[in-house]
């Protein structure tokens, strides 16, 4: 299954704001991505199973604030207590999801069709980051994720990388296009490519 892109009607290849005279490596790349499985994972407060047992593609569900569990195809966001977000390239997880978390215990949902996804990478997304986010993102480290809002638009972001910082940030699809520009307006004085 194909998604269709959130924001193919404003993002455009190229490059853009202050990049000329600057090394393309050295500009924050601005790209889409599309073609993952989102599911929300919930634990019921009446469950009285314990998370520490269970994983899923050999990852843990942990309870801990900021906490990302992660390899190469799948990474597990910490989105509130007992709540979850999965993300996995690997689209035959949610017979293992499904059958490692039963009903009773756990309300799981996909979300692939709901969700855009804005991946930024480069040296200075922290910085463009801070000027809609009232998170310190100083404090952000590799495999970290957050809840919080960017210019009033509600994000998840996860950060997936550093040396450079890479950071996927997640909005209701109806807020793609909305949150691409302030991303990329916000990005204008580093310079930026759109990938």
């Amino acid at each position: 299954m194909t998604l269709m892109s959130s924001i193919q009607n404003v993002h455009v290849k190229g490059l853009f704001g202050d990049y000329e005279g600057k090394d393309e490596n050295n500009l924050i790349k601005v790209s889409e991505v599309k073609n993952l499985l989102i599911v929300q994972i919930v634990q019921y407060k009446i469950s009285s199973i314990s998370i520490d047992s269970i994983k899923i593609d050999s990852l843990d569900l942990k309870n801990k604030p900021l906490n990302v569990s992660a390899n190469t195809n799948t990474r597990i966001l910490w989105n509130g207590p007992n709540n979850w977000l999965l993300v996995s390239s690997k689209k035959n997880i949610l017979k293992e999801i499904e059958q490692k978390l039963n009903p009773i215990n756990f309300a799981v949902t996909n979300l692939s069709h709901s969700k855009a996804i804005i991946e930024l990478e480069g040296n200075n997304i922290k910085e463009v980051l801070k000027k809609g986010c009232p998170f310190n993102f100083n404090n952000l480290k590799k495999n970290n994720c957050l809840n919080s809002v960017f210019n009033g638009i509600s994000i998840t972001t996860d950060m997936i990388g550093d040396k450079p910082d890479k950071i996927r940030i997640f909005t209701l699809r109806s807020f793609g296009e909305s949150l691409y520009q302030s991303i990329t307006d916000a990005s204008l004085e580093f310079g930026y490519k759109s990938i």
